[in-house]
């Protein structure tokens, strides 16, 4: 960790009570449990949506040990976890990674992250799971400068493949749902032709979504290329096509305007490792009474933080970010701060917006 005095950036940095590293339901739960105590947070995910590898891995799987809900679904989890946080409006910094954390002269910390954002904050929380989730790439020789114009990780603006010739890489749910996307398009925003490219003609997807692309392809909506990508052509500037290496041995050339990879997610702790935090097994040292980490303003929760006794499950973050927001709401107060309950609390009923303001 750096505790040297940082300079001003160019551009201010915007200054906030609390930065969440990492959306997942222990990440959005430490949003909550921080309003509670009248701190309001920015939030960066490396993902563009929140919910984490909760949301990501097991969306639709159904969990059943979350207290007083019997049963629901991750996306449900997640998605009542955002209600839940609203009324605190935390700030939201999707598909962003965090590359740096420098303690201040005055003891606040300054958070940069890859797209620039620069963030100044009383208290950092790490909830990143086991770590940020980035998009798996395709490794091949000079990809990379096409990434952003004419290769895709994320698909921010689909109405840009309107009239190309689409080829979607990858052989799991993600990718057979995007060549379903780009096939089932309003034909304004269609691609011209869409192929979905795999290694080999077997796709690892729910019977109902394989249902989808079958029909698809007996359309004539959807091709599909087999064969192992093994390098790319270029001309004037462009990607022009893929080079593959088909199963029967021979060379394949697959013609494409944009190329949209869906290798599924990895899981980095990134920069993480090199703030100087103490770390065990990849896992954040903390003090199980607040928290807090190695270097004082940094506290971690969820599967992030490795403590004795530590157990992996969403019930258990969400104690760890409730004691985390309680040590951190007093240190910043210096004094204890008093337990309050939102059954009577008119205090904390007016941060939840359920009592009227004073």
């Amino acid at each position: 960790m750096n505790t040297s005095y940082s300079p001003p950036t160019a551009s201010e940095p915007i200054a906030t009570d609390a930065v969440v590293i990492g959306a997942g339901p222990v990440g959005l739960f430490q949003v909550f449990q921080l309003g509670l105590q009248g701190l309001r947070a920015h939030v960066i995910d490396a993902l563009p949506h929140a919910g984490g590898q909760c949301a990501q891995l097991y969306a639709d799987k159904p969990i059943y040990d979350i207290p007083a809900v019997p049963v629901c679904s991750a996306r449900e989890l997640v998605q009542r976890l955002e209600q839940q946080v609203a009324p605190f409006a935390p700030q939201w910094h999707w598909g962003d990674l965090v590359s740096s954390v420098a303690v201040q002269a005055d003891g606040r910390l300054l958070v940069g992250t890859g797209q620039g954002t620069q963030l100044l904050a009383r208290a950092v929380f790490i909830a990143a799971g086991v770590g940020a989730f980035v998009p798996r790439a395709l490794n091949l020789p000079g990809l990379d400068a096409f990434v952003g114009t004419q290769v895709h990780y994320h698909l921010d603006d689909a109405a840009a493949l309107a009239g190309q010739h689409v080829v979607v890489h990858g052989g799991d749910e993600a990718a057979v749902q995007q060549a379903i996307a780009c096939a089932s398009a309003p034909e304004a925003l269609r691609p011209a032709r869409t192929t979905l490219q795999h290694r080999r003609d077997v796709f690892d997807a729910p019977p109902s979504v394989l249902a989808q692309l079958q029909a698809l392809r007996e359309a004539g909506r959807i091709a599909v290329a087999v064969g192992q990508a093994t390098g790319i052509e270029e001309d004037a500037g462009r990607l022009r096509a893929l080079a593959l290496l088909a199963p029967d041995g021979s060379s394949q050339r697959l013609a494409l305007d944009v190329l949209l990879v869906r290798l599924g997610l990895a899981a980095r702790l990134g920069p993480l490792a090199d703030w100087g935090l103490a770390l065990e097994r990849k896992q954040l040292v903390v003090e199980p009474a607040t928290f807090s980490t190695s270097v004082p303003g940094i506290y971690a929760v969820g599967d992030i933080a490795s403590y004795p006794g530590k157990r992996k499950l969403i019930v258990c973050g969400f104690h760890e970010a409730t004691l985390a927001a309680f040590a951190c709401a007093e240190r910043l107060a210096q004094h204890k701060v008093p337990l309050e309950y939102t059954t009577s609390s008119t205090r904390l009923q007016q941060r939840l917006g359920v009592a009227p303001a004073p």
